[in-house]
């Protein structure tokens, strides 16, 4: 079984797309190539993201918002829209996937640890899911 591109949607690619993307590479590495990106990207990952992510060991201290142009696969096998509603773009897969999770962007510490442990079930669910999935 080889590999499949998933690429994680949201507007700015600062917040719960970047948290997907670092678990996928944490829980997934064998069966996920992991992609996140947004269409009107941030200048910067939001801090309180990342101190979160610190929090339980897993890093994304390297990462920077993306936009579309800065991907360099062009077909994806799962794209999964992270909840963003009307304003999340869309990008053609194989299978497209919607989360609704709620934006941490002005969000307590308190409230993006939630959204963290949120995303991370959902990429748990997501591994087993692709692991029983055959195109």
């Amino acid at each position: 079984m080889g590999k499949y591109n998933v690429l994680f949607l949201c507007v700015q690619n600062a917040g719960r797309s970047q948290m997907a993307e670092a678990f996928a590479r944490e829980f997934g590495k064998h069966i996920i190539n992991p992609y996140s990106a947004g269409s009107n990207p941030a200048s910067e990952i939001n801090p309180i993201v990342k101190q979160c992510m610190e929090e339980i060991g897993v890093k994304i201290l390297n990462q920077k918002p993306k936009g579309f142009k800065d991907l360099d696969v062009e077909k994806f096998d799962f794209v999964v829209n992270m909840g963003c509603g009307d304003t999340c773009p869309f990008y053609p897969s194989k299978e497209y996937i919607d989360w609704n999770i709620p934006d941490p962007k002005d969000k307590s510490i308190d409230e993006v640890r939630k959204i963290r442990d949120l995303i991370k079930e959902k990429i748990i669910d997501l591994v087993k899911y692709i692991e029983n999935k055959s195109f």
